[in-house]
């Protein structure tokens, strides 16, 4: 008497080999050891697998029915019919047969022939936040296009993923919903997903305690596109990642866009698996750097244009605020609300005093901005280092330790960019300066003596010139 079961393990073990020589051993261990043998007909050739949920009979028809029928067919006959044993309602011990009811050799023929109509998604996008009030400048022009391109392009494969970076505040957000917003704009049809890396933690930890992963990562399956802001929120959470991985190597496979934003660069995505690093950098990555004085500026008139103020703003408020408040386009935007609440509340016009009150409460600023070559003086000043020093490529423990702190201060102090502040100092690439940063915090922690220097410097620093 033939043992079948023993026949669905030697299929099972082919399978498992085949997806090893794919480098794709981790596919089995999710989609393949859960299946369980339950019967098979050998008079009407039918073979019945038990799956915890329809996801898993969908999944594997979609990617590997060819693969199936290449281990099964050798074992059970060339008109083997499959179907599928599926627990819908465990409590109740109740469950229903999903059966194929095509022979495995025609299977994927019939299978493309049908479309399955899937519920409309919510695109959870903010409207609001468009490429027709994104205003271009000199820090976000080539996201800006590269953005436009996907959002009129979302079927190429060009620019997948798009990686984008920057400090809090520079509009990275605003770029990511603008492309959602103008792909559904031209594709109505298309499935767009906004969601922060916090809601879909909260969402995977729900779809955990309610033995739900499987239609949870389904229906991540079904995107065209899917965007996911402040990915940074997912270092050191292994489980997470585990399962974001499953899902962004299935729409990467399939061409399905994937958006990600994060506040610092792949390489600096500290506990996140290498897996999923690679992953990221391999399609675009692109900084968005903070906005200089002329973008804040045109960003201000922009917001009071669309909030019908015309004139209650004079230019030179504009000016100030622009030039005073770098950086941050939440923070500017803060400021033109505060100063009409306040203008409104006092029965007062807008006006430069006004402003520079509402500025020095919101933001906390000095009198004088900053500056790169102010920080280097005052650092070489009471390090007894010199510029051609800090500019320079010597690695004497003196030299570097005023080097970082410059870097330090500058990251800390100035509204630049780390990209502008490493070349700046030497032509160093971004990644220094991040680096020397960190570096800087850790001593801070634990040298008191370099604590009492660097705030001693940073006083210094912001006392009037």
């Amino acid at each position: 008497m033939t043992d079948y079961r023993n026949l669905w393990d030697r299929a099972l073990a082919n399978i498992r080999q085949s997806l090893t020589d794919m480098d794709k051993g981790e596919e089995y261990e999710k989609w393949f050891q859960p299946l369980k043998f339950e019967s098979f007909d050998k008079q009407e050739e039918r073979l019945i697998i038990a799956v915890p949920s329809a996801a898993y009979s969908e999944y594997i028809e979609n990617n590997y029915l060819r693969l199936m029928g290449s281990a099964l067919i050798p074992l059970f006959g060339k008109k083997l019919r499959m179907g599928y044993h599926i627990t819908v309602d465990q409590q109740n011990n109740q469950s229903v047969i999903q059966e194929q009811g095509q022979e495995m050799v025609t299977a994927r023929r019939n299978a493309q022939q049908k479309t399955p109509q899937l519920p409309e998604v919510d695109p959870q996008l903010d409207m609001t936040l468009n490429f027709r009030n994104y205003i271009e400048g000199e820090s976000n022009k080539l996201s800006r296009s590269v953005g436009l391109h996907i959002a009129e392009h979302p079927k190429s494969t060009k620019f997948n993923p798009m990686f984008v970076y920057g400090a809090s505040g520079v509009g990275k957000t605003h770029l990511i919903n603008a492309i959602g917003v103008r792909a559904k704009e031209l594709y109505p049809n298309l499935r767009v997903l906004y969601v922060s890396a916090r809601i879909f933690q909260q969402q995977y930890t729900t779809a955990v305690q309610q033995n739900s992963v499987n239609d949870f990562i389904a229906f991540y399956q079904t995107l065209d596109m899917l965007i996911v802001d402040d990915i940074q929120e997912w270092a050191a959470v292994a489980s997470t990642q585990n399962t974001f991985f499953h899902i962004f190597d299935f729409l990467f496979r399939h061409a399905k866009r994937i958006l990600l934003v994060s506040d610092r660069s792949p390489a600096q995505l500290r506990g996140m698996h290498e897996r999923l690093i690679t992953r990221f950098a391999c399609g675009v990555t692109i900084e968005i750097e903070k906005p200089n004085t002329q973008l804040c500026a045109d960003i201000l008139r922009s917001k009071i244009r669309r909030d019908g103020l015309g004139t209650a703003i004079p230019e030179d408020v504009i000016q100030y605020v622009a030039q005073t408040v770098r950086g941050s386009v939440r923070d500017l935007e803060g400021v033109i609300n505060s100063l009409m609440v306040y203008s409104i509340v006092d029965s007062a016009d807008i006006d430069l005093k006004l402003a520079e009150k509402i500025v020095r409460r919101l933001i906390n600023i000095s009198d004088e901005p900053v500056t790169l070559d102010y920080i280097v003086d005052t650092v070489c000043e009471y390090t007894n280092v010199t510029h051609q020093d800090i500019n320079g490529k010597s690695r004497k423990k003196d030299i570097v330790l005023a080097r970082q702190t410059v870097m330090y201060l500058a990251q800390k102090m100035t509204n630049l960019p780390a990209t502008r502040i490493g070349r700046l100092i030497g032509g160093r690439d971004h990644s220094t300066v991040i680096h020397s940063c960190k570096k800087m915090e850790k001593a801070l922690q634990k040298d008191e003596e370099l604590r009492q220097l660097v705030n001693t410097i940073k006083k210094s620093l912001e006392q009037p010139k």
